[in-house]
C-alpha cells in the first residue's frame, strides 16, 4: 500500500497542499476548524509528517536555494541578470543564497530541504512536466518557480508573459511591413527538454499571426552555431528574384547576433532590407550589430518578484491571511524598437 502523503490529506480535508504544511509549521495562522479537518484527515490516513519539516516552524538558517541551469549548454550571459537580481534581493532580507545546479533534479532539491540547509527554493529552468515539481510541492517550505510548467497545482510561479512577448514581436514585424513572418526557433536542447517558455512563445506568435492575418512558417531547431543558423536562412528565405522577404522572429537569445552576421554575408542589411525582431535582454540586443529590435525577457522584474513573493511566504506580515492557493503570475514584458527592424519590407534585388 503505497506511504500517504501530504496531497492526500489534503485531498481528504478539502484544503490546499500549503495549508497542509502550514499546519505541520505553524507558518500561517489557520482557523481551528480548519487545523481540525486536517489533523482528522491525518488521522485516518496515519500520515506521519516528515520531522523536519515541523522544526522548520522553529529554526531558520537565513539561506534561500536557488536551482539554477550552470552548463555548456546554459546561456550564461542571460542567466546573469536573475542570479544577481535574486541574490541582491536575498542579501535585501538578511539572507544569504545557496546555489544548486538544474541538473542535480529532484534529488538536489530533497537534499537540500532534507538537511535543513534552506529556508525556501527558487527553481528556474521549469520544464512543461517537471520531474522536481512533485518533490516541491512535499518540501513543507516556501518553493517559487521562474516558469510555468502544464500542472502548477499549489506552487507559486512568476514569468514573463512570452505568448505576449511573441504577439508583440509579430505585430512589430507586420508594423514594418512584413507580409509574412518566419520564426527562426529555440535550440535543440530547448525543444527537446520541453521547456516551457517554448510552448507559450510558438503557440502565442501562431496565434497572434493568424489574428493579423499573416503567414508564419517556424523553422527548429535551430543552434547558435553559424552552419545552423545558415540552413535556417536557407529554409527562410526566398530564392527568385524579387521576392517577398519575410521579417525574422528570433526567440534563441544566442542565435540573434549570427542571424545579424549570417544576413549581412549574404548581402541583406537588417533594418535596410529585412526586418528582425530578436528575444533577448537589453543589454545583448544593444549590443548587436546592428542593435536589433527586441522582446525582453524581463529578468530582473522576474526576480525580484520571485523574491518578493517568497519573502511574504516565509514572513508573512501581521493580518496576512493564509496563502490557500498558488499560483500563475507573469510580467508584462517591453518591446524596443532599434534598427533592426526599421524596414518597410524592402524586396530582393
Amino acid at each position: 500500500m503505497a506511504v500517504p502523503t501530504s496531497r492526500d490529506v489534503a485531498k481528504l480535508a478539502g484544503v490546499s497542499q500549503s495549508t497542509v504544511s502550514y499546519v505541520l509549521t505553524g507558518k500561517r495562522p489557520i482557523s481551528e476548524e480548519t487545523r481540525r479537518r486536517v489533523e482528522d484527515a491525518m488521522n485516518e490516513l496515519t500520515f506521519h509528517p516528515n520531522a523536519g519539516a515541523r522544526a522548520l516552524a522553529g529554526q531558520r538558517t537565513r539561506v534561500i536555494g536557488l536551482m539554477a541551469p550552470f552548463g555548456a549548454s546554459t546561456h550564461q550571459h542571460g542567466l546573469l541578470p536573475f542570479v544577481d537580481t535574486i541574490a541582491s534581493g536575498v542579501r535585501e532580507h538578511d539572507h544569504d543564497l545557496l546555489l544548486v545546479t538544474a541538473d542535480e533534479g529532484a534529488e538536489g532539491l530533497s537534499r537540500v530541504v532534507g538537511r535543513r540547509i534552506v529556508d525556501a527554493l527558487v527553481v528556474m529552468e521549469v520544464e512543461a512536466r517537471d520531474e522536481r515539481l512533485a518533490v516541491a510541492a512535499e518540501l513543507g517550505v516556501p518553493v517559487i518557480l521562474i516558469g510555468v510548467p502544464d500542472e502548477p497545482g499549489a506552487l507559486h510561479c512568476i514569468d514573463v508573459d512570452f505568448a505576449a512577448g511573441a504577439a508583440l514581436a509579430v505585430d512589430e514585424l507586420v508594423r514594418s511591413g512584413c507580409a509574412s513572418v518566419v520564426l527562426v526557433g529555440h535550440s535543440s536542447v530547448a525543444v527537446s527538454r520541453d521547456l516551457n517558455y517554448v510552448r507559450r512563445f510558438l503557440d502565442g506568435a501562431r496565434v497572434r499571426a493568424q489574428q493579423v492575418g499573416v503567414p508564419l512558417r517556424v523553422i527548429a531547431p535551430v543552434e547558435a552555431a553559424r552552419e545552423s543558423v545558415d540552413a535556417a536562412l536557407d529554409a527562410a528565405l526566398p530564392t527568385s528574384a524579387g521576392a517577398d522577404l519575410p521579417g525574422l522572429l528570433v526567440p534563441h537569445s544566442e542565435a540573434v547576433p549570427t542571424v545579424l552576421r549570417a544576413l549581412r554575408a549574404r548581402g541583406l542589411e537588417p533594418g535596410r532590407d529585412i526586418a528582425v525582431v530578436g528575444v533577448l535582454t537589453d543589454a545583448e540586443a544593444a549590443a548587436c550589430e546592428p542593435p536589433v529590435t527586441n522582446v525582453s525577457p524581463e529578468p530582473r522584474d522576474v526576480s525580484r518578484r520571485a523574491v518578493e513573493a517568497l519573502f511574504r511566504m516565509l514572513d508573512p506580515e501581521p493580518g496576512d491571511g493564509p496563502d490557500e492557493q498558488g499560483g500563475v503570475h507573469l510580467v508584462v514584458p517591453r518591446l524596443t524598437r532599434r534598427a533592426a527592424a526599421q524596414t518597410p519590407g524592402r524586396r530582393t534585388a
